[in-house]
């Protein structure tokens, strides 16, 4: 393999982490499995990251911003504030259609920090992302549409990871897309009552 810079080699492990952990689960992760994936030495891994945990905020912070861009790509304006919080709820339910595995090692993440102390930090960071990535799009929405909140946005945003949270975790169990579409909308009809 040809020698990578310092950032597309990290990259490149990060995307092959995603891979194996997503296909395989958070403990299959281990650094010989990402280097392996990636097709890289197992030195090539240490000159990229200083640990496994710096490889997993990472891989939150790729997923996260994958997460949101796709449920900020389909906002109009012109559909009003209700309509731009719809559209971001479709995309969101659409890429996790897309990327189920991702977004099981999310929550096997977030669970696994719940009992392991040395995982809480990457853990906390996952949540402050989650919760930049809503605030992110609650101001979005309402700038887009000429809104304003009636209520304090990062009351919001953390009602809406919390949402998002738990129709994730369902729709993992049961895959019913129907029902997880119906759940966020109205949702997004009480977010969008907020607004004025």
């Amino acid at each position: 393999m040809p020698r990578l810079p310092a950032g597309q080699r990290r990259a490149a492990l990060v995307e092959a982490a995603l891979r194996v952990m997503a296909r395989d689960g958070l403990a299959a992760g281990t650094t010989r499995a990402v280097v392996a994936e990636a097709g890289m030495p197992l030195a090539a891994f240490h000159y990229a990251f200083s640990s496994r945990d710096e490889l997993l905020r990472e891989l939150v912070t790729r997923v996260v911003g994958r997460e949101l861009a796709a449920a900020t790509a389909g906002l109009d304006p012109a559909a009003g504030l209700a309509g731009c919080l719809r559209a971001a709820a479709a995309g969101y339910l659409d890429h996790l259609e897309r990327e189920p595995g991702a977004e099981a090692l999310m929550l096997e993440l977030t669970l696994h920090a719940v009992r392991d102390p040395a995982l809480r930090p990457v853990a906390a960071e996952q949540y402050r992302a989650y919760t930049a990535a809503a605030t992110r799009l609650l101001e979005e929405a309402a700038a887009a549409t000429g809104a304003t909140w009636r209520r304090p946005v990062p009351e919001l945003a953390r009602l809406l990871v919390t949402v998002v949270d738990g129709a994730t975790t369902t729709w993992l169990v049961d895959r019913d897309t129907a029902a997880t579409r119906a759940v966020l909308e109205a949702a997004v009809d009480q977010l969008a009552a907020w607004g004025r």
